[in-house]
């Protein structure tokens, strides 16, 4: 396997865990009677901040998943993995690290480690397009 398909199928991984995790809490919620069934938003905004900031983890890899998803899709459908391997594991660990410093975090040095670990990512993807074309 690919750096490349590797990073597209950890960054899969990696969104579904999220979801994973969040309905696993809702589902505890409900069973203990804390929140009934339809209780929830989308965002959590009725819940603890930890479960907001999980929502909005798992949103920002949903938001990214076209976009960095769609460039190492490109890469391997088109035999290009050549251009993205070299980067792919850093943009991996740079969207993991991101999501970690979210659920862990909201000070101004979680928030700047965070932006530098989605910044980290955007430079990444256009690296990727400029190798692309």
């Amino acid at each position: 396997m690919t750096n490349t398909a590797f990073a597209l199928i950890g960054f899969i991984a990696w969104t579904l865990a999220l979801l994973v995790l969040m309905e696993a809490i809702r589902t505890y919620l409900v069973v203990t009677g804390k929140v009934p069934a339809n209780g929830f938003t989308p965002d959590n905004d009725n819940l603890s901040p930890f479960m907001q900031r999980l929502a909005r983890s798992h949103a920002n890899c949903i938001e990214g998943l076209p976009v960095f998803g769609g460039l190492l899709a490109f890469a391997i459908i088109l035999g290009k993995t050549g251009a993205t391997d070299g980067l792919a594991l850093w943009f991996l660990m740079a969207r993991i690290s991101q999501s970690i410093i979210h659920l862990i975090s909201t000070s101004v040095v979680a928030v700047s480690a965070r932006f530098a670990a989605f910044a980290t990512q955007m430079a990444i993807g256009v690296y990727w397009i400029v190798a692309l074309i």
